[in-house]
């Protein structure tokens, strides 16, 4: 059985929760081959992986974002203008009406069809005026006409994908990554799982709205755009999951019929992280708090730094650590930097990457202050080493640390996003109280235990992946993969 990971903007290129995941999926399974179709944004990061590859895992596909238009020569290929059923259907998709995708997938694998010519042609020029007239005839039309083909011009690229085949396509969320599977399982007839750890169209919604970039009503046609993917994504999935119950309803609401929805929590190695060493000697004068994150705007690093900061007003032996990668966003962690020199906050340490088990056992508790999340892996990681959590209510984070099926008791303190005083003052209460953060640990390491453990993880995805085997009548066998020598 061959199993294609189909992954946007993660593994194997950073590290963090999603990425994580994947490689722990693929070390899982010795027994599967497995592929990766990695949509990433340019040919700028092509290959610069920062995942050792597993053995099972035989290539790593690349689809780019932003990237030139790779059809024939514009001397040698026909000026085909599009079909009529193509036109219409074109027309629809881009109206947010019933779409009929194959007719679209066969479409952009015509070897005449250039994605230059469409957008730039006559064909494009008609439809968008016809979206225009009928929905915002109030805006200047030649932005709006720009806007649509910067919009329609990474789709339309995916939609150029040459898929490579296998038995089963695993997007690892609905967006760019969902149409590839959608596309691969009309010309392979493979299956289609899709695997949403955050609810990908809510959290570009999210951006789309916080961004600079994008003014007005333009918000709401690009809102659109991520909209219109995933209910594809949706209508052509064999199966999708979720990571706890709310986030199933929020699928149901985008349109995901119920039927297809299956709960599948998330799972961690619960031994590498049980018995780590304590604190170290430079540790023993200071209260440690620790942020396992990368420094993106969506982890919103500011509200943890200036909370942290009114915090250790109150508690001056308060220590922040702030491990996890700095280079995703450079713009966002200078500005993070700057922060702290400007509020002249001292004991603020930025490790950059790390080994989670090197610094998780010398921490009093740690703390997440996310915008948006789906059931994050830290927060596990955390329990698993007997340290309660601050977190924002965001994603299951509520669940995670008050319990959803059992008794076990509060293994945190749950505050809203980017409120200051609440976290602030969340930080005060644990670093206060030690035997608060005691009894807290041991709840969320029974938590963990009871729920969370790879295992249990493993046994669901191996049910799934054998119910797929099963349908196509494939080979399931228990041996390790091994390529074979021709």
């Amino acid at each position: 059985m061959k199993i294609c990971i189909v992954a946007e903007g993660c593994y194997p290129y950073m590290v963090g929760g999603v990425s994580g995941w994947i490689n722990s999926m693929i070390k899982s399974f010795p027994n599967i081959e497995f592929i990766v179709l990695a949509i990433v944004a340019g040919r700028k990061q092509r290959g610069k992986f920062v995942y050792e590859l597993p053995e099972n895992l035989t290539q790593v596909y690349e689809v780019y974002l932003e990237d030139q238009d790779w059809s024939p020569d514009r001397r040698e290929r026909h000026k085909s203008r599009l079909k009529k059923e193509e036109y219409q259907e074109l027309l629809n998709m881009v109206l947010n009406r019933k779409t009929d995708w194959n007719i679209l997938f066969s479409m952009f694998h015509r070897e005449s069809l250039s994605v230059d010519d469409l957008l730039m042609g006559p064909d494009f020029f008609q439809i968008a005026r016809k979206c225009y007239e009928s929905r915002y005839p109030n805006i200047v039309f030649s932005d709006f006409l720009w806007t649509l083909r910067s919009i329609y011009l990474p789709l339309f690229l995916v939609l150029k994908t040459n898929v490579p085949k296998a038995d089963l396509y695993h997007c690892v969320a609905t967006g760019y990554a969902g149409v590839l599977g959608s596309m691969a399982k009309f010309f392979h007839g493979s299956g289609l799982l899709i695997s949403e750890h955050g609810i990908y169209t809510r959290e570009r919604e999210e951006e789309i709205i916080k961004a600079n970039w994008v003014k007005g009503i333009y918000k709401n046609i690009w809102i659109d755009q991520f909209k219109k993917m995933s209910s594809l994504a949706y209508e052509k999935a064999d199966m999708v999951t979720s990571l706890y119950g709310h986030a199933k309803e929020l699928q149901m609401e985008l349109g995901c019929p119920e039927e297809k929805i299956r709960v599948t929590p998330n799972g961690i190695h619960v031994e590498n992280l049980e018995n780590l060493p304590g604190k170290l000697d430079e540790d023993a004068a200071y209260i440690n708090v620790g942020a396992v994150l990368r420094v993106t705007p969506i982890k919103d690093v500011k509200t943890m730094i200036q909370a942290f900061a009114f915090a250790k007003k109150e508690v001056p032996n308060l220590k922040l650590w702030i491990m996890g990668p700095c280079d995703e966003d450079k713009k966002y962690a200078d500005e993070c930097f700057e922060l702290v020199q400007m509020l002249d906050v001292k004991d603020i340490e930025f490790t950059g990457r790390i080994q989670v088990k090197d610094y998780l056992g010398r921490m009093d508790f740690t703390i997440l202050t996310s915008i948006s999340e789906g059931q994050p892996l830290t927060i596990l990681e955390s329990f698993a080493a007997g340290k309660p959590v601050i977190a924002t209510d965001v994603g299951n984070c509520r669940g995670l640390i008050y319990g959803e099926n059992d008794a076990f008791g509060a293994a945190g303190i749950l505050t809203h996003i980017m409120n200051l005083e609440e976290i602030s003052q969340a930080m005060v209460e644990l670093a206060k109280n030690e035997n608060r953060r005691i009894t807290m640990g041991e709840a969320g390491k029974r938590r963990v235990n009871a729920f969370y453990r790879m295992e249990q993880m493993r046994e669901v995805y191996e049910d799934i992946y054998r119910q797929f085997a099963d349908e196509k009548k494939l080979e399931w066998s228990q041996e390790p993969f091994e390529i074979t020598q021709k």
